[in-house]
């Protein structure tokens, strides 16, 4: 369902109005809903190897993310949206920076275009390789694209790794916070707010939130797909297409190898 609303969004997006905001609202809801998903107990049920790993990944990719595109001489408001979509939660981590960075429009639809297009080769190939939930949780970009890709029996797991990245976007965006910008956005608190309360939730309201998220998260994907266009990636710069590679090679590469480690 996921994959197929992305899919249909890249064939439509063309005929359709501008889904930008939205799509933004979409995404920072499915965000806070995800927060329901994630009781605190089952972050803490990975073990700590796992949570070392997943700090280890965010850490690792996001700063060499940094100064890849430092070292490619790329503009700064593009590659700090690069390297929170893919050390995070894609287009929804894009979304939380790009208003606490100094950037352009283009930045914008060129990084969503970037984590889209390599987040997706991403959930291709790791089940291709015989990636464990755990490898696919820390290196997939999206959270939705964790759950296409991940094994039916697995998919608990690499949603619980996946949502252990998406927790440490508060401190990204705290971190790359502009002047005058709240250290933390809303959607983030009640991520947070929702993540602390979940264990208290009925099972059987949390599943109906976990169905309004597909939906929601579906839903955000179509618009996110209507805003990749081919002829943006087409004019995209190469040293930014080299960047979203090396990006995905890092993150992928870190969280095999911080597996291994711990």
């Amino acid at each position: 369902m996921l994959i197929a609303a992305l899919v249909l969004g890249v064939l439509v997006g063309g005929r359709l109005p501008d889904l930008t905001g939205v799509t933004r609202k979409l995404l920072r809801t499915g965000v806070v809903l995800l927060g329901l998903q994630l009781p605190v107990v089952q972050l803490l049920n990975l073990g700590p190897g796992v949570l070392v790993a997943i700090l280890a990944t965010v850490s690792v990719t996001f700063f060499g993310t940094v100064a890849l595109g430092r070292r490619l001489g790329l503009p700064r408001g593009l590659y700090i949206l690069v390297a929170s979509g893919f050390s995070i939660c894609g287009a929804s981590a894009i979304a939380a920076v790009e208003g606490r960075v100094d950037r352009e429009d283009e930045h914008v639809a060129t990084s969503v275009a970037l984590v889209t297009l390599y987040g997706t080769l991403a959930m291709i190939a790791l089940p291709l390789l015989n990636g464990s939930p755990q490898w696919i949780g820390l290196s997939v970009h999206e959270v939705a694209q964790v759950a296409a890709a991940a094994p039916a029996g697995g998919l608990a797991t690499a949603m619980a790794v996946k949502l252990g990245r998406v927790a440490l976007l508060a401190p990204i965006v705290a971190g790359v916070g502009g002047r005058g910008a709240p250290p933390v956005p809303g959607f983030l608190l009640g991520f947070l707010a929702l993540m602390l309360v979940s264990p208290l939730v009925p099972p059987a309201v949390r599943d109906v939130a976990g169905t309004a998220t597909t939906v929601v998260l579906a839903a955000a994907l179509f618009g996110l797909g209507t805003s990749v266009r081919l002829k943006t990636l087409v004019r995209t710069s190469p040293r930014a297409l080299l960047l979203g590679l090396l990006s995905t090679l890092l993150v992928c590469g870190t969280g095999y190898l911080s597996l291994r480690v711990v």
